[in-house]
């Protein structure tokens, strides 16, 4: 043996997963290392730009959590008071949510992780939206399942291609993933949507739908609707959090929220429940912060989401005059996912990122890292910096793309 490096290697697991939102940070790192100031529109992070801070009766009830000692652990389910505020809440959307039906968890990300170990063996599917939030692809191959794309049709407004799910349905098919409004597309699902999505999955009994209703409260359509509350027979696992709607990202306090009409997921919320119970339990003071949210005024909510709206339609109007790019109108959320339409970058839209990025000092997250195959030819950028910033921004894009279209 004597004393031969041997380089130990990572599990396939890990060496198979992709983050592109994060992943673009690193070049990003290195210019900054070097001096360079980033603009930076690919992170979905509300407090990193101004105006838009988490709301002080929030901050406060973390900080008193702190001073008064609220440090321990707390029920693997969710403070008992949190659940209860969190059930009320989406009672509010429509559908009959008991406190016992809410499973507090770190942020939606680990309530994922915990749903896919919970579900899923090797053979099963995931029917995700193509494009769509990163960790819907990365987390089911862990478990030795595959994750299958469904079609969000970009020609319009990136609506649900019903016809390709019911073609992609199948016995196999464990859980339909929902993002609405979606990420990164910012399109909203409204309730005759999600009524035929329904009737459609009814016919699956082994199906769950996951319904990731993070950006709920960010809708600028007034047709996004809770998909628990129009479910008779599907059982529904509702995704939500204080990261986006509420502004606390870094906090990392989600929920997850059953929804079992038929009482078919009894077998399903044991598992939960068990690993829920075996990584003990969310940050304490983090959730009563979250409970100050819920509990206290909300007026705050519409001048922020007016805010973001403004901050959209400026982004719009630029788009709208630079050659080279379109953009479907994004419902909800706070992204875009913007069409490269210049022959070079429609076919390298990673190439476009970095090469934007070097040159320019701007970062988005190429499209292809929402899906290689139904995202590629685009960039989302999130529009929620200050005016004045998104016009430099795209002063920078445009003449980018003039440079690269002459050379």
């Amino acid at each position: 043996m004597g004393d031969h490096m041997v380089e130990i290697p990572s599990s396939k697991r890990a060496s198979n997963i992709e983050y592109a939102i994060r992943d673009v940070v690193v070049p990003a790192t290195q210019l900054e290392a070097q001096g360079h100031s980033i603009i930076k529109l690919n992170i979905g992070d509300p407090i990193a730009y101004p105006g838009l801070p988490t709301p002080s009766h929030m901050v406060e009830a973390f900080s008193t959590a702190l001073s008064e000692g609220r440090n321990g652990y707390s029920p693997s389910y969710g403070l008992p008071e949190l659940r209860s505020a969190i059930a009320h809440d989406e009672s509010q959307k429509g559908w009959n949510a008991q406190p016992e039906d809410v499973y507090v968890c770190h942020g939606v990300t680990e309530a994922l992780q915990i749903v896919f170990q919970a579900t899923l063996e090797e053979g099963h599917q995931v029917l995700a939206p193509g494009p769509h939030y990163p960790p819907y692809m990365a987390y089911p191959q862990m478990y030795g399942a595959e994750t299958i794309e469904y079609e969000l049709q970009p020609n319009d407004g990136w609506s649900l291609n019903f016809d390709d799910i019911e073609s992609k349905m199948n016995d196999n098919v464990r859980l339909f993933v929902l993002i609405n409004p979606n990420n990164p597309t910012g399109s909203v699902a409204d309730s005759m949507d999600i009524t035929r999505l329904l009737s459609i999955l009814s016919n699956w009994p082994n199906c769950i739908l996951i319904a990731d209703e993070i950006y709920d409260g960010l809708d600028f359509s007034g047709r996004q609707v809770s998909a628990a509350s129009l479910s008779k027979s599907v059982p529904v696992l509702t995704m939500n959090g204080v990261s986006k709607v509420y502004y606390a990202p870094g906090w990392r306090i989600g929920y997850m929220a059953i929804h079992d009409p038929i009482s078919s997921l009894m077998a399903v919320r044991d598992g939960l429940e068990r690993i829920l119970r075996s990584r003990l339990c969310a940050s304490t003071p983090a959730q009563l912060g979250y409970l100050a949210g819920l509990e206290q005024d909300r007026s705050w909510m519409k001048h922020y989401s007016d805010t973001v709206k403004e901050r959209r339609d400026v982004c719009l109007s630029r788009i709208s005059t630079i050659e080279g790019l379109e953009v479907q109108n994004p419902e909800g959320a706070f992204y875009m996912f913007v069409k490269l339409t210049d022959k070079k970058w429609a076919d390298d839209d990673k190439s476009f990122v970095l090469q934007l990025l070097h040159e320019q000092h701007v970062l988005v997250v190429h499209g292809s890292g929402f899906s290689s195959e139904k995202g590629k030819g685009h960039f989302r950028l999130v529009f929620l910096p200050d005016v004045d910033t998104l016009n430099i921004a795209f002063d920078r894009i445009d003449s980018f793309l003039q440079k690269h279209r002459i050379a």
